[in-house]
């Protein structure tokens, strides 16, 4: 079901993603929109802004779920479950209710590139975009990135491809967003308490695949047990799939790595790329999201020439496998973005050759521990757990086999975690935050641990540098 020439609009939350949606509709009051009412929430209040737009003619309602009057298009914003009575009470008051890329994309259809998957979906984003941009051609990364799509849709210039980073939130509602190129990195459990089952988060992202077919290309990790799970819904008759694995999987539509060089086969036409030593991204999720990213791109129109001089000079982005240099011979590195325990699994694939010393901890998300302990201790020389999930982290490390190996260590929170790291770790070792856990025991975000992180590590080398000098 299409737009309506005209319609009235209810949207849901008034967080960045309800607000963007709103100044969008105030541009086309009058040519498309004929009314705007916001409902923030039942903890919602008045702002500053909201009171701003309120001046503007914008109807808000404060401190309700309950959705009174009727609408003909209302935009949920990614926050709301489906499965919420806000949801539900939007629902029957609307005549469709949708997310906001699914928003985005009725009004500005065409070059759309969608990006999914539990881990991994920024940096393929932004590489994609990047490998796009370095083919000469116009590209916006918009989504859960950070800009929304709705934003960009009324100055997108002729050409200019959308590389949409989409959450499983904001694929479960969506019914005709069709994009021409797609990707899905890999599905591991989370987010259970929005979508209620790991089922329905694995069926949200393979949504993003529902309207592609010949003439499009889906671009899917074979490598990951995730995805194999939903196999026979992915491989589907009618529908163009490509197969990333480090392997040759020896289909026609491929991205793998043959004799240490990225390759991808495109309609059995093989594009040989750079050798995973050129790429500054390290750890074998990073290759599986490079060559995700450089089939994505060469699909989209990008030139094999631009595909090879970008993946040469991208480099990591914040707080996903960051770099933070060394200190006494320790490299310090910033995987704060590791929200779950498949990221540090992924991430701990950088150091086959390094001592790591592994920060976990954080807000604990209540995953089961028992196999990933059992990987860690195999794969580490230390672990030092902190925050408020610090004794069941411990617990489970000194639980599992192997765990007389390592040296398994407590800290109350992050800063105390370095100073335990430090003194577990030797010249040449590898201090990698990568902690498992949400930070909102002691932080804001991921974002705001990652930065006390390197603060706190240059505070380190600032005192080490006045010490020498006296």
């Amino acid at each position: 079901m299409s737009l309506p020439d005209r319609f009235s609009l209810l949207v849901l939350g008034q967080g960045t993603t309800g607000l963007d949606v709103v100044s969008w509709a105030l541009r086309h009051r009058g040519d498309r929109v004929d009314s705007i009412t916001v409902y923030g929430g039942g903890s919602s209040s008045p702002t500053e802004k909201t009171r701003s737009l309120e001046a503007s003619g914008v109807e808000f309602v404060y401190g309700t779920e309950l959705v009174q009057g009727s609408y003909d298009v209302c935009v949920a914003s990614p926050g709301i479950s489906e499965f919420s009575e806000f949801f539900g009470s939007a629902r029957a008051a609307s005549v469709q209710i949708m997310g906001e890329p699914e928003f985005a994309w009725r009004l500005s259809p065409q070059r759309w590139c969608g990006i999914t998957g539990t881990n991994g979906k920024t940096t393929t984003t932004s590489l994609t975009q990047h490998l796009l941009r370095s083919s000469g051609m116009a590209a916006s990364a918009v989504g859960n990135i950070g800009m929304t799509a709705i934003s960009v849709v009324d100055s997108r210039s002729q050409g200019d491809w959308l590389v949409a980073e989409l959450s499983s939130y904001q694929l479960a509602t969506t019914c005709e967003l069709h994009p021409r190129v797609s990707v899905l990195l890999n599905i591991t459990p989370d987010h259970l308490a929005w979508h209620r089952s790991h089922d329905n988060y694995a069926r949200a992202k393979i949504r993003l695949f529902k309207n592609m077919d010949k003439d499009d290309l889906a671009i899917v990790d074979v490598e990951d047990d995730g995805i194999n799970a939903y196999r026979d819904q992915i491989f589907v008759s009618g529908r163009r799939v490509l197969s990333v694995s480090f392997e040759d999987p020896g289909a026609a539509d491929a991205a793998f790595v043959r004799d240490g060089v990225l390759t991808v086969r495109l309609a059995d036409d093989e594009t040989s790329l750079v050798s995973v030593g050129e790429l500054k991204i390290f750890g074998h999720h990073n290759v599986i999201n490079a060559l995700a990213a450089s089939a994505a791109a060469l699909a989209c129109g990008a030139t094999a020439a631009g595909v090879r001089e970008g993946l040469k000079v991208f480099a990591p982005l914040e707080h996903r496998v960051e770099p933070c240099g060394e200190l006494d011979g320790v490299r310090y590195v910033n995987d704060s973005k590791a929200t779950n325990t498949d990221a540090v699994l992924k991430a701990l694939t950088a150091f086959p050759q390094d001592r790591v010393i592994l920060l976990l901890g954080g807000h604990d998300k209540g995953t089961p521990l028992d196999e990933f302990a059992e990987q860690v201790a195999a794969q580490v020389g230390a672990v030092v757990c902190f925050g408020e999930a610090r004794e069941r982290f411990r617990h489970a490390l000194e639980e599992t086999a192997g765990a007389s190996d390592i040296d398994i260590a407590v800290a109350s929170d992050l800063r105390d975690a370095v100073d335990v790291a430090r003194s577990l770790a030797g010249r040449g070792d590898v201090v990698l935050l990568s902690p498992a856990c949400s930070s909102f025991d002691e932080f804001s975000g991921f974002e705001e641990r990652g930065r006390r992180f390197k603060a706190y590590l240059q505070e380190l080398r600032e005192h080490a540098a006045e010490v020498e000098m006296d």
